[in-house]
């Protein structure tokens, strides 16, 4: 039986990243993640959508966002506990990365969403995942 390779070009065509994804994804990750791991994928996504922010660290985030949704990558999603281990591990290296793009007002609107997908009692500062 021949070995199989994934081609994550494939998978990560013009066209695989999506808002529409991207919201699916972290609603069924709320569930499992940390509100860290939320806060900085949102804080990615908000600094996506940007206009200050420069094509290469856009790339970057829809790299690391695009590995979120992925529905198959390292190690599967569906796995309890660990299953995003790997998809956070990308979004805080993406986050790293483009740090110097990451405005105020991203961490602000990404706190936002957390506590309107959470509940208020989900609350913190916006810096916390930045310390």
């Amino acid at each position: 039986m021949p070995i199989r390779f994934l081609n994550p070009t494939k998978r990560l065509a013009p066209g695989w990243y999506s808002k529409a994804e991207f919201w699916k994804t972290l609603r069924r990750a709320a569930v499992s993640a940390g509100r860290k791991s939320l806060v900085a994928a949102l804080t990615l996504f908000y600094c996506l959508q940007d206009k200050d922010t420069p094509k290469w660290a856009k790339g970057v985030i829809i790299g690391a966002l695009g590995y979120l949704i992925l529905p198959t990558d390292l190690i599967p999603d569906a796995i309890p506990a660990i299953g995003f281990t790997d998809d956070w591990g990308a979004i805080l290296t993406a986050l790293s990365t483009v740090t110097a793009y990451i405005k105020e007002e991203h961490k602000i609107k990404a706190e936002e969403q957390i506590q309107r997908l959470l509940g208020s009692n989900h609350s913190g500062p916006p810096q916390e995942i930045f310390e």
